[in-house]
């Protein structure tokens, strides 16, 4: 009877335990979290970051909404190299492109940041990138096909912008040119919004860019969509094919952004993080917002995360050597 007696008190003292812990993990949730993106506010990024760090007040891992700091510059690698200094506490975190982490090694020879110096927490949505024409590109040009004809046979009008040099739209574009055997000029610009208003105007002829950046336009027929890069077709442009079934199966990135702490973090910490940022993505406000600038709301464990960085980083090597393309080239 004794030992019965003591068992259920024991029972009863892990209950009122359990039923605290949540209050006890509230108590010990930080203040605010900081989480660093290396592009200008506005960007398709940017609202990644803004409506994670919206949802993470009142959670286990934040008591307060987090607030987004804009490190642009770079190309995003700002934001990165900052991150590795910051405390590793879960205090701040970046958001990223994975190509900041598995494409850049290869491009930048003197990278300010190694990319075990930073840790996986959750990946946070994929855009699909996609080639688009404007008005300097005959209106009878409606497949890329069509467009990579019309390039050939005007060499000195076949270009092509993107947000930047080494970033993966230019990689995607250098890519289609080198397999399609078609001269097309690079037109690096600093961003999305000015190599559009480019494309829009007609000085020049395509551009690479992330999908979603070209809908407001499609609306109005000022551009055309001629592929995407996934290896799906976007569910955002059901009806444009992927790079993929018009012949080039290599010329493909459904290239994401993802949350990142400095490498030292502790392991509960980044799996607190990542339950709150995984819940905060599987909001519906949050997939709708993300929806209408063309990016599909995505969590993950760390632990995809990472296995999927590594196999962009060992994919993306060989043909950055073939492409030829380095910061320095």
């Amino acid at each position: 009877m004794q030992h019965r007696r003591h068992f259920l008190q024991t029972l009863g003292s892990a209950a009122a335990l359990g039923a605290l812990s949540p209050l006890s993990a509230l108590a010990q949730a930080l203040d605010q979290v900081k989480i660093m993106y290396g592009f200008p506010a506005g960007s398709a990024g940017d609202s990644v970051a803004r409506r994670v760090a919206e949802k993470l007040g009142g959670t286990p891992y934040s008591k307060n909404p987090g607030y987004v700091e804009n490190k642009a510059g770079a190309g995003g690698r700002i934001a990165v190299e900052s991150l590795k200094a910051s405390p590793a506490d879960g205090s701040v975190l970046a958001l990223a492109p994975v190509s900041a982490l598995a494409v850049y090694p290869y491009i930048y020879p003197k990278l300010s940041y190694k990319p075990e110096e930073v840790t996986q927490v959750s990946i946070g949505a994929i855009m699909f990138h996609g080639l688009a024409v404007g008005p300097a590109v005959p209106a009878e040009v409606r497949t890329l096909k069509d467009f990579l004809a019309w390039a050939k046979a005007n060499p000195d009008r076949a270009s092509y912008g993107t947000p930047g040099a080494g970033s993966m739209p230019h990689l995607l574009g250098a890519l289609l040119g080198i397999r399609s055997g078609v001269d097309l000029k690079h037109v690096p610009y600093r961003g999305t919004v000015p190599s559009i208003t480019d494309l829009v105007g007609g000085q020049i002829a395509a551009a690479v860019n992330p999908s979603g950046d070209y809908l407001q336009y499609m609306k109005n027929g000022r551009v055309r969509v001629l592929a995407t890069s996934g290896r799906r077709r976007s569910p955002f442009l059901p009806d444009v094919p992927t790079f993929t079934e018009l012949g080039f199966p290599d010329v493909t990135s459904e290239e994401w952004f993802g949350f990142y702490a400095p490498a030292r973090t502790p392991a509960a910490t980044i799996a607190t993080a990542n339950a709150a940022i995984t819940a905060a993505l599987k909001d519906k406000t949050v997939i709708d917002s993300l929806a209408i600038v063309g990016l599909l709301a995505h969590g993950s464990t760390p632990q995809e995360m990472a296995a999927d960085q590594k196999a962009e980083y060992e994919r993306w090597g060989p043909l950055v050597k073939q492409i030829g393309f380095t910061a320095e080239s």
